[in-house]
Formats: C-alpha cells, structure tokens, sequence
C-alpha cells in the first residue's frame, strides 16, 4: 500500500492579506502529479482543508476540481477527515454517497470509529480516521465523566483502534491534534490554553504509521512513523526557513514503513530580509525571487522617509515591515540621547534631504531667498552667489 499524506492546506488562507489561492492551486497541481508519478494508491488529507468553517465558494471549486482529476480521472482514492479550522457538519455532506467513488469524507466524529479499508495495488490496509472533537464531545459520545483532557480522549478513542481486527493488515490512524514536544508556528490556532491539548506521541506508537494534521512543520514526535505531514504553502513568517512538502508513504508488511518527503514549491516563496534601507534597494536589482512574500528588518536607526513605499518600488511583495534598528534603540536608550544630542538645524536637515532628495544647505546671510533656493537644488554656494548678483535688482 503506497499513499501520500498531507494536511492542513487552509484553502482561502490570506497572508497579511494578501490573498494565496493561485499559490493554492499551483500547490494542488503538483500534488496531484506527484500522486500520479509516483503512483500511489491513496490521497489521505489530515484535517483543515479549509481556512474556515464556511469557505468561499471559489475554494470550494479549487478542492472540487483537484477532486476531479484525482479519482475520476486517475483513480486514486482520497480520504479527509475534518480539523478545527473545518466545518465538520459541512465536510461529511454526502460522504455515504460519495464512498463507492472513491471519495471517503470524514465530517463530525463518529463513534464507534468507523475503520475504512482502502485497496492498493500490492496490498490493502485499514485506516482509522479521527475527525477532530473536543474532550466534552468524547465525553459525551462515550458517557465517562472521567474523559476531561485532549490526551484522555484520544486514549480512549485509540482504544477502540487497538481493539478492532484488521485481519493482519497494517493499521494507520488519521488524526487531528497536538503532540506534546511539537515545534509550533504562529499561523495555527491553538486547540486550547494552557497545555490542555497536549497529547504523549506513545500512545500512537503501536500502530503502523499516524498521518498527523495541525501542525505546519513537517515532523515526527517519539517513533518516525508518527508525523506531521505540515502545510504545503508557508501561512505565516514564521514559516519562512520551513522546507514544504508532501509525505509519501509504502506500507511493506511487518517491516517498517518507507518514509520519503516530497517537496512542494510554488515558485513565490515566503521570505525575511534584513539590513538598512539603503543596502537592500540596491541589492533588490541582482535579486531573482524579488517578488516573493517579505517581511523586512530594517537595521536603521534614524528617521525615514515612507521606507515601506520606497521597499515596494523594489520588491513589490513587502507584506510586513520591522524598524529593528529603531526598536533596539528605544530599548537601550540610545535615540533619547541622540535626539537630545542633536540641534534643531541637524535635525532639520536629516528631514530636508530625505524630502528633497538633496543635502540640506545654510542660507548665506548676504543671499536672498530666491537665490538660496537655487544654490539649494544646484548643491553649490558658487552658483547663488553669481545669480544672486544677476537677480539683486530684481530682489531687491
């Protein structure tokens, strides 16, 4: 059994609002190559494949098309289950239907679990999806008040699991949640406060492989076979050393399983530049990913004039702007003594010659304003002194 898993897609997810759904489908696009290419028996999708609980309707044409092409044109089965970005009531509409397709969607948590065998072309194996739930829900579902934690409730839902017969077919378990120790990023949701959602990555080590969604960084916690696939586009900056990717998996029997991260790129990246304004303007001509999602650090520690609009003449996909180098100096208290350093004239000038574009010069007490005004934009006392003899008359 041959399959690839991947979560957390987020269709309709904005970045600092800007929008990613082409960025969504070129991802899309070379999954589905990847899944032909490598001839894999299974698609399995770990949970948020939405943003939100009602997606807009262009996503939902996104996921309907990708579907299309995968099962109705290459056959290739495709198993989601819900996560806590999804509407779960949403999600498993028609999904009694749509399995003789194919196509087996896993909305609200069902108990008992429904085990669902998928066929490959070598052998088949059982696979346990786990739609994300709240511990009340479980609670509730399974009427032990004793269920009051994340980890509770999946030992009690993985249980179930253990207890089915899989005929001596590999078991791989579908789930939706937080281990602990798991390398977080800013763009996930957390399922709870205070560490109530961690979950011991032991109890998933029996099984023959846990596809893992919530997380974006692909990862494994305790036994490799235990792993988050992660995102296949960066949502967040804090993303931006991550190397994204699609899982791909080959159950072998009793041995382990063969593991391999196919990697996803779509060609605009999500990056973080540092430096001061003037050294990344001119580095911005040599660059060939200048058009890529950037945050910038600038390292300056004066005044600027509209830096972000000068940084989009450039790059123009700067979504997030950090003045580290001012900040740093807020902190020490360094620009409260320069400020008290400088006279009103030095200041005035650092503010002229951003504006102007020219250095600030001192106005002469024997030439007029018309003339100063001259010698400022020639950069040169020479050439007001001689139109300040020519104008006198006039001036005067």
């Amino acid at each position: 059994m041959k399959f690839i898993h991947t979560s957390d897609w987020h269709l309709g997810r904005q970045l600092h609002g800007e929008s990613l759904l082409e960025q969504q489908r070129i991802a899309l696009a070379q999954i589905a190559a990847l899944a032909v290419e490598h001839q894999v028996d299974a698609l399995i999708i770990a949970g948020d494949i939405y943003d939100r609980a009602i997606p807009p309707a262009s996503t939902v044409t996104l996921l309907s098309e990708f579907l299309d092409e995968l099962i109705g044109k290459h056959q290739i089965q495709v198993l989601i289950t819900s996560g806590n970005h999804d509407s779960a009531e949403r999600l498993g509409f028609a999904a009694k239907q749509m399995r003789s397709s194919g196509l087996h969607m896993v909305g609200s948590l069902s108990l008992p679990l429904t085990p669902i065998k998928l066929h490959g072309k070598q052998s088949d194996a059982w696979f346990y999806p786990i739609s994300y739930a709240e511990p009340a829900v479980v609670r509730h579902a399974l009427e032990d008040d004793s269920i009051n934690s994340h980890e509770l409730a999946m030992q009690a839902l993985l249980e179930q699991v253990t207890q089915h017969d899989s005929e001596n077919l590999p078991k791989v378990v579908v789930a939706h949640c937080f281990l602990d120790g798991s390398t977080e990023s800013e763009s996930e949701r957390p399922l709870s406060v205070g560490g109530a959602d961690h979950i011991s990555p032991a109890l998933f080590a029996p099984f023959d492989y846990v596809a893992l969604g919530h997380l974006h960084g692909p990862q494994y916690r305790g036994v490799e076979h235990v792993r988050y696939s992660g995102s296949p586009l960066k949502y967040s900056f804090s993303e931006a050393t991550q190397k994204k990717s699609v899982t791909l998996v080959e159950l072998n029997g009793d041995s382990a399983p063969s593991i391999e991260l196919l990697p996803i790129s779509t060609g605009r990246d999500v990056r973080i530049i540092e430096g001061n304004l003037a050294d990344l303007l001119l580095q911005a001509k040599d660059d060939p990913h200048a058009d890529d999602y950037l945050m910038v650090r600038l390292s300056d520690t004066h005044a600027l004039l509209d830096p972000m609009g000068k940084l989009r003449s450039a790059y123009p996909n700067v979504l997030h702007l950090e003045r580290t180098g001012l900040m740093a100096q807020q902190q020490t208290g360094d620009i409260g003594r320069d400020r008290i350093k400088k006279g009103e004239l030095e200041m005035f000038s650092d503010f002229f010659e951003q504006v102007a574009g020219n250095p600030y010069l001192p106005r002469s007490s024997n030439i007029c304003t018309s003339c100063w005004m001259n010698c400022t934009r020639e950069k040169t006392h020479e050439t007001a002194s001689i139109d300040h003899e020519r104008l006198w008359p006039i001036c005067r």
